[in-house]
């Protein structure tokens, strides 16, 4: 039992027990790295596309913005049209011949 113990200890301390592999394995850990340089440029365009709908004004935020400088001037014109209509003295008759 001894020798078994010691044998073990002695081929599992060993720098080489971890960097032996089955095929099996070295062909996935291949084919991983080949998946992970096809897919990383289009990661990136993900990436890359969602920054830039994050920060992207939207055409919605466009439209708010216009609605409420389009409702300003409207309240500002309505308010001096009937400030300025208003405004006719009653005085004043008109011209009698």
């Amino acid at each position: 039992m001894w020798i078994l113990h010691t044998f073990w200890r002695s081929k599992m301390g060993r720098k080489d027990a971890s960097t032996i592999k089955l095929p099996v394995d070295q062909y996935r850990k291949q084919i991983g790295k080949q998946d992970y340089k096809k897919t990383k440029p289009i990661l990136r365009a993900t990436k890359f596309k969602a920054e830039a709908k994050k920060t992207a004004i939207g055409i919605k935020e466009v439209g708010l913005v216009l609605a409420a400088i389009l409702a300003l001037l409207l309240a500002f014109y309505a308010f001096f049209y009937i400030r300025l209509s208003t405004d006719v003295d009653p005085d004043l008759e008109a011209n009698e011949d």
